[in-house]
């Protein structure tokens, strides 16, 4: 299969949308299909062949950065996307959570009469609740009247799915997400940078993600008065600044990649996430591979991903005491915890990347029967 995927975010980026996009082209190459990315042009600062190590042929748009969120960049209307479309004889479109130039790629395919599979992965209406106070049902107009137009549409998660039907998105499966289950891995466990980031021993909870409004880190400030607790911080973003004042004693590590964040991970005693808008929560299923005991908000994503007093504790969203109580008895118990993160593992080992893409590819072909069928019947 030819395959163009128009993805909001792709590496250099750092992010489940642009990690996402990255694996589904590496998977659909090692499987001998022949994909096209689309994306944003990255800011200049990421140098001169940001896609040197792509998997494929990707084409950029133009950019701009997100106003007062520099980090996101948002693709300007370009001739780009239909003529690579065109040009690369595109048997299906791949949507990776469109928004901006994923809705013109919804739009590229309709007119040319290419099937689109629309991915869902970002909760707009969370974060339209977040930044604006509002517009959540705005936002689920948007959503429904994108994805409507898709061919078919997948959701990352069982209560994204209901989220999506709910609102009247037809034509709606699952497709969750796949691990890295080589590069995260339990054995990377490392004493000296446990002894490097809790000097005194402490008992060491960290989170790995953005450093945005969305995510909430601020219920750790609890965490961080607990006795014999070192929280360890692994990401970037317009938050950092606050959150370094509202986290005392927290050690901050900036954006981490690759095999130094599989370390990372692997050295935490417990893995904490506070975000309550999570379509997935990629970072949740790393940390499991890496056999870490995981407290997280019971709702969303970490719903499907973690199964309460097995593999971590799931706690009442925006809760910052439940958070800091679950954290305080997973650190009064070494046995639970280590019987936590050996589950974790072996809970996430068969969810690899490999097997989710083969049924991705599974998606598209279903979705190019269904097309020739009405071909033939028309």
């Amino acid at each position: 299969m030819r395959v163009v995927i128009v993805t909001e975010s792709f590496p250099p980026d750092v992010n489940g949308v642009a990690h996402c996009a990255l694996q589904t082209a590496r998977h659909l190459v090692d499987r001998g299909h022949s994909p096209l990315v689309v994306a944003p042009a990255p800011p200049p600062t990421a140098g001169k062949r940001p896609d040197a190590s792509a998997p494929c042929p990707v084409i950029r748009v133009p950019s701009l950065p997100l106003p007062g969120y520099p980090q996101v960049r948002v693709a300007l209307p370009s001739r780009r996307l239909a003529a690579a479309i065109v040009e690369h004889r595109a048997d299906i479109v791949h949507l990776a959570s469109p928004f901006v130039l994923g809705v013109r790629g919804m739009a590229a395919a309709a007119r040319l009469g290419v099937p689109a599979v629309a991915v869902y992965q970002t909760d707009l209406a969370g974060y339209a609740r977040t930044y604006m106070g509002a517009g959540e049902a705005a936002a689920w107009r948007r959503i429904r009247s994108v994805h409507s137009a898709a061919d078919l549409t997948l959701a990352p998660s069982s209560a994204s799915l209901h989220d999506l039907e709910t609102h009247g998105v037809p034509r709606v499966k699952l497709w969750p997400r796949g691990v890295d289950t080589v590069r995260f891995r339990p054995d990377l466990r490392d004493n000296a940078l446990r002894r490097e980031l809790a000097p005194n021993g402490e008992l060491i909870v960290g989170y790995v993600g953005r450093l945005a409004p969305e995510k909430h880190i601020e219920l750790l400030a609890g965490v961080c008065g607990l006795d014999g607790v070192k929280v360890v911080i692994v990401g970037d973003g317009p938050s950092r600044p606050s959150l370094e004042e509202v986290l005392p004693g927290a050690v901050f590590l900036g954006r981490r990649t690759g095999d130094d964040l599989a370390r990372i991970y692997a050295s935490l005693d417990v893995f904490a996430h506070t975000g309550p808008f999570e379509t997935f929560c990629q970072t949740v299923q790393e940390a499991m591979a890496s056999g870490v005991p995981v407290v997280a908000p019971a709702v969303g994503g970490p719903l499907d991903l973690v199964a309460h007093d097995r593999t971590g504790l799931l706690v009442p969203p925006r809760d910052a005491g439940t958070v800091m109580e679950a954290v305080r008895l997973l650190a009064a118990d070494t046995e639970r915890r280590i019987a936590f993160g050996a589950t974790a593992r072996a809970t996430v080992e068969g969810r690899t990347w490999a097997a989710v893409g083969d049924q991705l590819i599974g998606h598209y072909g279903a979705v190019l029967g269904a097309r020739r069928k009405t071909a033939v019947a028309a």
